[in-house]
């Protein structure tokens, strides 16, 4: 593997969740700060209640994503096995997504690779639903040098001698406890972790009009929210 890397900036989203004022603000920040390209890790469905907006936003500026556990979900008719509560938000979502979403969620790819990056929504066991737990054990057993992936909501960037690991956190629904928007910034080589406020209120207004109670969405105010009412 070369010691140099090509220059090149880029900006890493994930785990947006039908959560549009977050992905508003994340990508307003991202075009302030004169970033260009845009990866997507997955999972811009699921949970809170602009599944289309956010659809439509990624889709209009072409922003290349993968397929992560909730897309599927909703993509083709699937469940969580996990959480009640999360099929009730994908319940909600298939009520209200339209058939060219729902076609293009259908069509993401698994993983995306570059000559600089390998992107995946859970991990390189299991691409879609895997909580992936990084070590320099588990990227030894894989070619490459920059690896990205979500599904866990928790921010994270480490080095592994040469090989550089991302999870820039959830754009939607943050489990770490800081309840701002998380996405991440790759430059000269090294991520960066970033986040940025966001209007929670007017997600809280919408899931309510929605017919959601606060148990669906009070978590965003903390940081901590994960749906785990049980099948």
């Amino acid at each position: 593997m070369s010691s140099t890397q090509p220059r090149r900036r880029a900006a890493f989203i994930s785990d947006i969740h039908g959560n549009f004022a977050a992905l508003t603000a994340v990508l307003a920040e991202i075009d302030a700060m004169g970033i260009e390209e845009i990866f997507c890790a997955g999972d811009v469905a699921g949970y809170y209640s602009e599944v289309n907006e956010c659809c439509d936003s990624l889709r209009a500026r072409g922003i290349p994503t993968v397929l992560g556990n909730h897309d599927w979900y909703l993509g083709g008719d699937g469940h969580c096995q996990r959480s009640k509560s999360a099929n009730d938000c994908l319940d909600y979502q298939r009520k209200v997504v339209t058939d060219e979403n729902r076609a293009w969620l259908r069509s993401l790819p698994v993983a995306i690779e570059d000559e600089l990056f390998r992107i995946v929504h859970g991990g390189w066991e299991d691409p879609i639903d895997e909580y992936l737990e990084p070590s320099a054990e588990y990227f030894d057993q894989l070619e490459g040098a920059n690896f990205v992936s979500g599904h866990t909501h928790v921010q994270l960037s480490s080095k592994f001698g040469q090989r550089s690991y991302c999870n820039p956190g959830s754009v939607g629904q943050p489990r770490d406890g800081d309840p701002r928007a998380a996405f991440a910034e790759f430059l000269d080589g090294e991520f960066k972790l970033h986040r940025v406020a966001y209007d929670i209120d007017s997600v809280a207004r919408k899931m309510e009009a929605a017919g959601f109670e606060e148990y669906y969405f009070g978590g965003l105010y903390s940081g901590a929210e994960r749906l785990t009412r049980r099948l």
